[in-house]
């Protein structure tokens, strides 16, 4: 039921009709209606006056008029920096976008895509505080950690955010070099994991030596798991971009996108069904393990001093603990993200604030970015009113008007007949009581 209702969900979403969706809460009176509904729709072969007699009622809903939101705060990107140990290191970016989407905004919570995204970097995020808090255990590597706005909307925020520091910021981290760029996307569930890239990463390079290490891992410590390597070209010509490293990758910054999905097109990646109980806690605990020791074996070049099994940095002190992945993934699933609610109300706020708190208290150089979609030129228009009520009246069904215009019609025909035989009728009386009366 869940897998069936998620792929109409897609469907509407895909269709490139006007059509109007709503979705509401299920209960005994909606699902009443709906039965009678069904009911009436199955007799459509019968005749009208079987229509007539077993239609009992029909049903019209009333909404308010939508209008287009004129200011929305809809790209909001954070990012901060772990410094690396060496004088002009190279940068290691690691990335998630943490907006929602579905058919119903207000119902989009999007647990898997991409609360997963975002917990794994956060957790990312402590553990490698602790790594870079002692100058001994510094790693060669910037490590930028960003959460960005707009992801489920082409990447937007994304793209806002590389044009502010490519093309007008000198000193960013993005005009030296950088070794690589990981995106995290749906990593809450599933026992397969793909490496998205738009060109595959040539021998001797950080990306390759950073894959060589996914595998390892994957192959020592979770030998049942599928791990693959999905390559896409960037396809300019297409409206919409499959993943989010496809927008370096138009900068010319190599990176990848690590989900348990493959197909971009899923219809996982934008369903209202996409709630807290879709997650598993020990396979979302498995793949942050998996991103954070591949990480580091690259970073610190451990492939020398120890199998991927044998030796495990992060254990005791820097164990990755299921209660706090559980605690993030509650914080984050506790609102819906769609883009257009996160500056509408104080528990989207309070979210927003949240989450740039915690990268505050691990990493430097915390900065918040918001981006204000152009209003002569929007690239893309939010509407108001995402939660409203809708009205249901029950009326008449038509062909019991069919049926009353027919009794009406035949009474004026009658009342119309006796009106023009009036005279002859009353003449031809008259003379019959006359000639008895003689």
């Amino acid at each position: 039921m869940t897998l069936r209702t998620s792929k109409v969900a897609a469907l509407l979403l895909l269709s490139v009709h006007l059509l109007h969706a709503s979705a509401l809460p299920a209960d005994d009176q909606l699902l009443c209606m709906y039965e009678e509904v069904t009911q009436a729709a199955e007799t459509k072969s019968a005749s009208v006056l079987v229509r007539g007699e077993r239609d009992t009622a029909e049903y019209k809903h009333v909404w308010a008029i939508i209008k287009p939101v004129s200011q929305v705060d809809l790209l909001l990107h954070f990012k901060g920096v772990l410094p690396g140990a060496v004088e002009d290191p190279p940068t290691i970016v690691i990335t998630a976008h943490y907006d929602s989407f579905g058919l119903a905004p207000w119902l989009a919570y999007g647990a898997d895509s991409n609360g997963s995204g975002v917990t794994v970097l956060l957790e990312l995020v402590r553990l490698f505080h602790h790594l870079y808090s002692d100058p001994r255990s510094q790693a060669p590597y910037h490590l930028l950690f960003s959460l960005t706005g707009g992801g489920k909307y082409n990447f937007l925020g994304t793209k806002r955010w590389l044009e502010e520091n490519m093309d007008h910021a000198e000193s960013s981290l993005l005009h030296d070099n950088v070794a690589f760029v990981l995106c995290l996307d749906s990593l809450g569930t599933g026992d397969e994991l793909f490496l998205h890239v738009s060109r595959p990463p040539k021998p001797g390079t950080p990306q390759y030596s950073f894959i060589q290490q996914l595998e390892q891992i994957i192959s020592a410590r979770f030998p049942w798991m599928r791990f693959g390597t999905v390559h896409k070209k960037i396809n300019l010509q297409e409206a919409t971009l499959a993943w989010e490293h496809e927008r370096y990758g138009m900068k010319r910054i190599p990176g990848f996108t690590l989900s348990h999905i493959e197909n971009p097109k899923s219809e996982l990646r934008g369903s209202i069904l996409d709630t807290m109980a879709q997650v598993d806690i020990r396979k979302l605990k498995r793949n942050t393990v998996i991103v954070a020791e591949s990480l580091t074996r690259f970073m610190y070049n451990l492939s020398d001093k120890g199998s991927a099994k044998d030796m495990q940095v992060f254990k005791g002190s820097l164990d990755i603990q299921d209660s706090r992945l559980s605690a993030l993934m509650t914080m984050i699933t506790s609102v819906p993200r769609a883009v257009q609610l996160m500056d509408r109300e104080p528990e989207h706020t309070l979210l927003i604030s949240s989450l740039e708190q915690e990268l505050k208290h691990y990493l430097r150089q915390v900065h918040r970015h918001t981006f204000h979609p152009d209003r002569r030129d929007p690239e893309i228009t939010f509407f108001d009113q995402m939660k409203q009520p809708m009205m249901m009246y029950r009326v008449k069904p038509a062909t019991f008007d069919l049926f009353l215009g027919g009794c009406i019609a035949g009474y004026l025909g009658i009342v119309y007949y006796a009106i023009k035989t009036f005279g002859n009728v009353y003449t031809k009386l008259k003379a019959t009581v006359k000639a008895k009366h003689q």
